[in-house]
């Protein structure tokens, strides 16, 4: 093999007075140049991204995958540069038991018919959370890795050669110091045997000696400066760029944002169907043989921010007699009726119901023969029948 012995002697000389002047700068026996306060500023701020957006990758990693060794063996496909295999979500095993169990406890009777509406649902969740996290890994997960294994790798490369730039223009200040005091120290006089032309001759030599180092070390300078320059604009141009990097993970966190709504907004549909398809509501519990109720109406609930699910309608729990229970013919005993706060918001399920809105205060009372999940709330000239669940009594 065929060395290039001087490149590597330079080399090695190189890297030895780097070493000298890093370890007298640690010492503090030589002096260091200093950045301004500008591109400090601009250094500290991208170590900051760079360290936050580790944080959140990792983090969000988490959040998609909680299994540590499947978080690990993702990485190790993604390393390979290969494919990693589907893997079934939770929500999807989850079913897969279900619908075994129903099969095998007997799909007609009721525990089996809820357990194979259950294990419909709960696949729906899976392959919901399976959009999810392909969207989230994509359009914000993708993003971050990007901008650690380019962008960053990319800045640290040039600060790294800034460094030695900055070790290079340091050692050859600190040569041009010592080879001016050495000049100034051979221009002196001896001070010894002054009438010996032979010392004078030394002297002489000496003096231009020192003289060329002094040329040769103030043109090293001027190399040495230029290279430090030039490399601190390259560094300065790469760390204003985090500002690009935040427009870019900004827009990509409002994608995440948004997939992550669209995800918990499916799951809310996902489990308001199966409610009702069970006929199970907050407050009751349907311990009956018989077929569910009827689905309830499938008017969207609100989205207001303390909105809970639709709470019983009286269409399937309500007595028989309740249901020709005319409002307008009910008026309020004459003791027994009290104050209600409303807890979350309530959309009537048709016009015997009274709509309720969160805080609210309202008068309510019951009358003989009701369900007892129910009662006649009033709120001015308007009166209609409240699920109990949805309010806290007062004195």
């Amino acid at each position: 093999m065929d060395f290039n012995m001087k490149k590597l002697a330079s080399d090695a000389g190189i890297f030895f007075t780097r070493a000298v002047q890093f370890t007298e700068e640690k010492f503090g026996q030589a002096e260091k140049t200093e950045l301004d306060a500008h591109f400090e500023n601009l250094l500290a701020r991208a170590d900051s991204t760079k360290n936050w957006t580790e944080k959140i990758l990792r983090q969000t990693e988490v959040l998609l995958q909680p299994n540590p060794s499947a978080r690990v063996e993702e990485l190790l496909y993604e390393k390979l540069d290969r494919k990693a295999p589907s893997r079934v979500t939770n929500g999807e095993l989850l079913a897969q038991y279900m619908a075994e169990a129903a099969g095998e406890l007997g799909p007609t009777t009721p525990y089996g018919k809820t357990l194979i509406k259950v294990a419909e649902a709960e696949k729906r969740l899976g392959a919901a959370e399976r959009d999810f996290i392909h969207t989230a890994s994509i359009n914000f997960l993708t993003p971050l890795r990007n901008f650690l294994e380019g962008d960053w790798k990319t800045i640290s490369k040039e600060r790294r050669l800034l460094q030695n730039r900055r070790l290079d223009l340091d050692a050859c200040k600190a040569r041009l110091k010592k080879a001016k005091a050495a000049e100034a120290k051979a221009t002196t006089v001896p001070d010894f045997q002054e009438t010996r032309p032979r010392n004078y001759i030394l002297s002489a030599s000496a003096s231009a000696l020192w003289n060329d180092e002094v040329d040769k070390a103030e043109q090293e300078l001027r190399v040495a400066q230029t290279e430090f320059d030039r490399q601190a604009e390259v560094t300065r141009l790469l760390l204003e760029g985090i500002s690009s990097t935040h427009v870019n993970h900004l827009r990509c966190l409002h994608e995440f944002v948004e997939s992550q709504t669209t995800y918990y907004a499916q799951c809310y549909r996902h489990m308001l169907d199966l409610q009702k398809q069970l006929g199970r509501f907050p407050g009751t519990f349907v311990g009956t043989t018989e077929p569910a109720s009827p689905p309830l109406s499938s008017t969207s609930p609100t989205t207001a921010a303390a909105t809970m699910p639709v709470g019983p309608s009286g269409a399937g729990l309500a007595p028989p007699g309740e249901a020709a229970l005319r409002l307008e013919e009910v008026s309020p005993p004459a003791s027994g009726t009290r104050k209600a706060r409303v807890l979350y918001d309530y959309e009537a399920a048709d016009s015997s119901e009274l709509a309720l809105l969160a805080d609210e205060l309202i008068t309510v009372y019951s009358l003989p023969g009701m369900d007892p999940d129910w009662l006649i709330g009033e709120r001015g000239n308007k009166k209609g029948k409240v699920p109990v669940t949805y309010l806290e009594l007062l004195s």
